[in-house]
């Protein structure tokens, strides 16, 4: 690959942390994983402030509202443990300075009015660093933890979140910029005339305002999207402005092509909603397992491979299929077909599947390694070479990195393919500004109020 600049438009990298001790289920059980420090400030202090130094966009930190307890294997041998996300993200701002911190926030089992006042306060903490990864949650083991026996219908659980989003806006507009005076001689805290109630009701919800923190530095929290079912896709075009993009799930890294087709497609459908294709960065996920050469990346590979006990494996792909097939010849390919009509978990994992078994004919214990196999093996400059091949063909605007175990993982990361990168002028070497926007190259949003007072 060259070593020229590729131009001013440069990648775009997130932090991934899906499970704390990594991306892999099985994670936890990698001879590199501090597995014991799951809840330890420390630990995530460490992560954290390697991606910094890695000049990282932002730290997203995926949650999950239940223990997966559906299966003994789920509570014998994955990890169901993970801290609560504003806490967490929180503390990391005190010790961080420029890097985002994103957390996933489900639609489905909050309110508009207490999500909005967490990330204003965390965006106002960090100093307009925040992110929020909107989710509509996907199992019945959350339902019951929020007084439900089922988890919502696929699309009434979407059109909850869109909403969501409409008056969770529309509260971190409830004061203009310049509405606090703080004018301690005249007695005024606030000018009475920036101060919007937003009284939104609808079948859903009904929310009166204002909100009781002013306006975000940011002015919204950076939104963020991962849904790739269509009801997902019309959501990302409608408001999201980052888009977790399937890129080396269930399997290797995946081609171009259809990295491209995913990307033109949610982009295609941003026009009807108003709004440019540069509104929004779609960053694919990427699992690299580096190695400093291809026997060692190889070796690595084989380890995370090797790390997943087959019960284990078994119970997740049933848990994706939402049917149990765990006592099935493994041997042998499914006995059914997957029916993406009236299923209502993750329809986009289910989508992978399906699109894994339509291009090579699986047996059941294939399908289950193949879902738990992730990673992209490789030296630095073999993993930069993928990513430089997807960026430059309009497939991503960068990318969402998971790592294999942590911390190492990420240090890995850091220490080898960063530096590769920024040699091909494809990432920053320093950071330009200080809040997550001017990092993803987003523009600050006006309020609504200021929108109607300009014509």
């Amino acid at each position: 690959m060259s070593d020229k600049t590729k131009g001013e438009r440069q990648m775009a990298l997130g932090a991934m942390m899906y499970f704390p001790a990594g991306e892999h289920i099985s994670s936890w059980r990698h001879p590199e994983a501090n597995a014991e420090g799951l809840m330890d400030l420390n630990y995530y202090k460490h992560i954290v402030q390697t991606a910094e130094r890695g000049k990282f966009d932002m730290f997203f930190y995926a949650d999950e509202l239940y223990v997966w307890d559906r299966f003994d294997s789920g509570i014998e041998q994955s990890n169901s443990i993970r801290p609560e996300p504003f806490t967490l993200l929180s503390a990391l701002a005190a010790v961080t300075d420029r890097i985002g911190l994103a957390a996933t926030v489900s639609t489905t089992y909050n309110e508009p009015y207490h999500i909005a006042r967490k990330l204003a306060t965390l965006d106002h903490l960090s100093g307009g660093r925040a992110g929020w990864n909107i989710v509509t949650s996907q199992t019945n083991e959350e339902a019951r933890n929020f007084g439900k026996d089922e988890h919502p219908q696929h699309a009434d659980r979407y059109g909850r979140a869109g909403e969501f989003v409409q008056v969770t806006q529309g509260l971190w507009d409830s004061w203009d910029d310049n509405a606090l005076l703080f004018d301690k001689e005249k007695g005024r805290f606030a000018d009475p005339d920036k101060l919007h109630t937003l009284n939104y009701q609808s079948e859903q919800f009904k929310v009166r305002g204002p909100l009781n923190v002013s306006r975000p530095p940011q002015g919204y929290p950076v939104l963020i999207q991962a849904g790739a079912s269509e009801a997902g896709k019309e959501l990302a075009a409608a408001s999201a402005e980052v888009v977790f993009a399937p890129g080396s799930a269930f399997g290797p890294f995946g081609s171009v092509e259809d990295g491209k087709a995913l990307y033109d497609d949610i982009k295609g459908r941003m026009a009807k909603y108003g709004r440019s294709p540069d509104d929004l960065k779609i960053l694919p996920g990427v699992l690299p397992i580096i190695g400093r050469a291809e026997e060692e990346a190889k070796e690595r590979l084989a380890i995370v491979e090797e790390l997943t006990p087959e019960r284990l494996g078994l119970d997740l792909l049933s848990h994706y299929l939402g049917r149990d097939v765990s006592n099935l010849p493994l041997d042998e390919p499914l006995p059914f077909v997957p029916q993406m009509d009236g299923f209502n978990q993750s329809k986009s994992n289910l989508a992978r599947i399906l699109q894994l078994l339509e291009r090579e004919p699986l047996t059941i214990r294939e399908l289950y390694k193949r879902v738990n196999s992730r990673g992209i093996a490789g030296t630095p400059v073999q993993i930069a070479d993928q990513l430089e091949a997807w960026f430059l063909a309009g497939a991503a605007d960068g990318f969402n990195v998971m790592f294999p175990h942590l911390p190492g993982g990420i240090d890995d990361f850091v220490d080898m393919v960063v530096p590769e990168l920024q040699r091909r002028g494809l990432f920053r070497q320093e950071y330009a500004g200080t809040t997550l926007r001017e990092h993803l190259g987003l523009e600050r949003p006006q309020s609504r109020y200021a929108k109607v007072q300009s014509y």
